[in-house]
């Protein structure tokens, strides 16, 4: 249901529940003007919303537009189910804030408006760790030592050893502070529970496994190391949590984590590039199945595992296997993602080169372009040599794929894409 726990709007720092109650009758009174009075409501909230936020909490310019038409959009499917009453009024504006229902979203405000209640303890508490200050984290809990081990009166009911993962809570408290480890050091000296589960992703999250999928312990530099402190202090290993680091981009936590006996299966030995295993599934009486295989090289091409594609090249993959979610070749993903070492070796064992995946009905030489000139991924030297050698390899080029600045810079490739253009 919309928005996941991630996706909520901060609430304002002196939020008025008189003003709340306006805001939802407005709403309901917009829903019966049209589409447009809703767009115009949403509008005007997200503005008020944005005005009202600390300088810490930045929104740009792009999210406040994606947000705005995300709350219209589920305004509107709300409302004209329920003929425009309050109460989905008010249900809309509970969960855009990330509370399960209006009462909720009243209990907390009402909560807030109480220095001492549990309510504000902990909003202050989760602030002060996503700001990495410890003082007020500490004073904060001598007060009322049961707060460690309380739950947030959001939808994820989240303890606050858990906005240590910056994962899964609220996006504008998604932060790793440079002191992170001592904050987690003190709550977890202070009683918090290791493997408390939080209500996100589907249920049953753990601050580790928070941890090892997150991108901003992973940017700061801290995420093995706070793993390690969480494995310390009795965090369970889940069976599936190597797997869980290669499908949210943290391969380094999912090999560091093989490495302390996490288990591997072949798709997770292709991503960490762990040869042995991989070599080892193919060792007879051992057989692997089509579906592993293309799995396999699939998640090696992703995180630019050159040797094991090769290996697995060798034990007679088809360089042109497709995977099952989305029949997308290895030659898409490691054109995405910028692995040129990966792309050259494919198109050199024969991988089709204008395969188109069943999703988006794409050849690998869109997917490189969209990585490059739409997702800033990699850098533009990596993009062009890949392009380079898909031309190179007969490739189809259509112009208005040309139609970019970043492209006509660079002469070479200009030239050779205009060519294969041109030829097509």
């Amino acid at each position: 249901m919309y928005p996941n726990p991630q996706d909520v709007l901060p609430l304002p720092p002196r939020p008025d529940l008189d003003q709340y109650r306006k805001r939802a009758k407005n709403l309901a009174f917009a829903c019966r003007s049209g589409d447009d009075a809703i767009l115009a409501w949403a509008t005007q909230w997200i503005a008020a919303l944005v005005k009202h936020q600390p300088a810490t909490i930045h929104i740009d310019q792009r999210d406040i537009e994606r947000r705005t038409h995300q709350v219209a959009d589920f305004a509107r499917e709300r409302l004209r189910h329920a003929d425009c009453g309050l109460s989905q009024a008010q249900f809309v504006i509970a969960r855009a804030h990330g509370f399960e229902s209006w009462p909720r979203l009243v209990h907390h405000l009402e909560g807030l408006t109480h220095l001492e209640s549990d309510i504000s303890a902990f909003e202050r508490a989760a602030d002060a760790i996503a700001a990495g200050d410890l003082p007020t984290l500490e004073h904060l809990l001598r007060a009322d030592p049961e707060l460690v081990r309380t739950r947030s009166s959001r939808e994820h009911h989240a303890t606050l050893l858990h906005y240590v993962s910056a994962n899964g809570v609220e996006h504008y408290r998604q932060r790793t502070p440079a002191n992170i480890e001592s904050i987690a050091r003190y709550l977890l000296d202070a009683g918090a529970v290791v493997d408390a589960e939080a209500d996100v992703y589907g249920g049953g999250a753990t601050t580790l496994g928070l941890v090892v999928t997150s991108a901003h312990p992973r940017l700061a530099g801290v995420q093995n190391s706070l793993a390690d402190l969480l494995l310390s202090r009795g965090a369970r290993l889940d069976p599936e949590i190597v797997h869980y680091c290669l499908m949210n981009g943290c391969p380094e936590a999912g090999a560091h984590l093989a490495g302390l006996g996490a288990p591997v299966d072949l798709i997770d030995a292709a991503g960490i590039g762990h040869l042995d295993l991989v070599r080892a599934a193919f060792h007879p009486p051992r057989t692997v199945s089509p579906k592993d295989a293309a799995e396999a090289i699939v998640m090696a091409a992703w995180y630019g595992q050159a040797e094991v594609v090769a290996l697995l090249l060798d034990h007679g993959v088809d360089p042109g296997i497709r995977s099952a979610d989305h029949a997308r070749t290895a030659l898409h993903v490691a054109a995405y993602s910028g692995a040129v070492e990966v792309v050259e070796l494919l198109l050199s064992r024969g991988a089709p080169v204008d395969a188109r995946d069943a999703l988006y009905q794409t050849p690998p030489m869109v997917w490189a372009l969209h990585a490059w000139l739409i997702d800033n991924r990699s850098d533009a030297r990596s993009y062009s040599r890949i392009l380079l050698a898909l031309v190179a390899a007969g490739a189809q080029v259509k112009r208005e794929w040309l139609d970019d600045d970043r492209i006509r810079a660079d002469p070479e490739l200009y030239a050779a894409l205009l060519h294969a253009a041109d030829r097509a």
